[in-house]
């Protein structure tokens, strides 16, 4: 059938031609779609592509695949003093939290240890790929969206710019978490209370000055005094600065002492190891990437599935080529799929509406089916729908992936109607009037929640 009425108006409204749209909606339990718009058009999915990686990955995977993070060495210890080099041995954890490494840390100090004498080295051999500039995607280097994956990621790579104002004084403080050594800050905020809250950074400006081993940050204009306290993430140091500094902070502030330098290198086979960290399962972290569409996340796990079954190191070609197998064993046809680094967060990666629609029929009979569904974000809920049709009909009852980029939108997933039956939705728009495409995906969950 045609698009339905509600549907099409609201593109046209939009100014987004139906030739710029391509649309599958289809009952789990049928063989051909009910609605089908240009859905073999080949198409930029955006972040809708994580359905893609996140499948793949809690199958070839499991649920409860999770990764190390080690600490190492190959030099003996006598007393409280380390005589050589401190190795950490990154494996790829798409969520090593600050708090994490502190605990590693903290492991390390128990052992006795206070002086190390030597360097500390970043083994991040685990992944062999090309290193991208956190610019070229859409020249916003300091945006954490834009932070490249690293066998050794820590903290996503984040800077906490915290402000806390005090209306009173009208002023506002300015402060860095973590507090990195490389990282200056100059902080000239004012409060204003006639600033409304809904954009709180609005009305400030954020200048980055320096490279990729330091930086200085400046913050100024004018902060909602309503706000009360929030935090900006950045991004302004490359991956091996940043997870030295992180060191050299959390290091000393335990009353530990550092002789050394920072350098790369490989662990030698007679490292022994001195404290680990374990990753949360792969059902939680797919959970982060789906609700909340994070792209370093899933770049992570897409590298993750070349190097594990492929081998390692991991390198961009062997994901493709583990997914692409993975995808034919499971007798998806997607002849058209480009696959770049499997986040979406790419101008080449392409799909039909029809493969990732047969892709999202294929999931619903695995049996990874349960935690696949509950990493999408619910309507009305959580994640990126979190806001989106509150107090409808469809709140509550559809799964939906949500990808933005600019000139894409789209959305993807699993809706239950009012009549118990769940149906699978796939809408994508690729125009340069994108933007204004999100009423068309709300009559579309809307229709398909009410439809007879």
């Amino acid at each position: 059938m045609p698009l339905p009425t509600s549907v099409a108006s609201a593109l046209a409204r939009a100014g987004i031609p139906e030739a710029a749209t391509g649309v599958v909606v289809q009952s789990l339990d049928a063989r051909e779609p009910t609605v089908a718009l240009n859905a073999d058009t080949v198409m930029n999915p955006a972040s809708t592509i994580k359905l893609l990686t996140t499948y793949a990955a809690l199958e070839l995977l499991g649920p409860a695949f999770t990764w190390r993070t080690e600490i190492l060495t190959a030099a003996e210890q006598r007393g409280e003093v380390l005589d050589g080099d401190l190795l950490i041995r990154g494996a790829g954890d798409p969520r090593l939290t600050q708090e994490a490494f502190w605990l590693l840390l903290r492991t390390l100090r128990a052992r006795g240890i206070r002086e190390i004498r030597g360097d500390v080295v970043l083994d991040r051999s685990a992944f062999a790929i090309e290193t991208r500039e956190a610019s070229v995607f859409d020249n916003e280097p300091a945006r954490p969206y834009n932070t490249p994956p690293d066998a050794l990621l820590i903290n996503f790579r984040a800077v906490m710019v915290r402000l806390l104002p005090d209306p009173q004084r009208a002023s506002v403080t300015v402060s860095l978490d973590p507090p990195l050594p490389q990282v200056s800050l100059v902080g000239t905020v004012k409060a204003d209370a006639g600033i409304d809250c809904g954009s709180p950074f609005a009305k400030l400006a954020l200048d980055v000055q320096g490279n990729s081993g330091s930086a200085r940050v400046s913050v100024s204009g004018a902060y909602p005094s309503a706000c009360g306290e929030r935090v900006w993430p950045i991004s302004v140091l490359s991956h091996r600065e940043y997870v030295f500094g992180l060191f050299q902070q959390l290091w000393r502030d335990m009353g530990g002492t550092l002789t050394g330098q920072l350098r790369d290198g490989v662990t030698p086979t007679q490292a022994r190891v001195l404290a680990t960290h374990t990753s949360p399962a792969l059902s939680e972290i797919v959970r982060d990437i789906n609700k909340w569409s994070n792209n370093v996340m899933a770049q992570q796990v897409y590298l993750a599935l070349g190097a594990q079954t492929v081998g390692a190191p991991a390198t961009w070609a062997k994901s493709a080529r583990a997914v692409g197998d993975w995808a034919r064993s499971k007798q998806l046809a997607l002849p058209e799929l480009a696959l770049e680094n499997g986040s979406g967060l790419s101008r080449v990666e392409r799909i039909t509406p029809r493969g990732l629609a047969d892709l999202l029929m294929t999931a619903f009979r695995s049996p990874v089916m349960p935690e696949l569904m509950a990493s999408l974000p619910l309507v009305a809920t959580d994640g990126t729908m979190r806001k989106r049709l509150a107090n409808s009909g469809v709140a509550g009852q559809a799964h939906i992936k949500t990808g933005s980029l600019n000139d894409v939108r789209a959305i993807a997933g699993y809706v239950l109607d009012a009549r118990g039956r769940r149906s699978v939705v796939v809408m994508i728009v690729n125009h340069p009037k994108a933007l204004g495409a999100q009423p068309a995906f709300d009559a579309m969950l809307n229709w398909m929640h009410q439809r007879p």
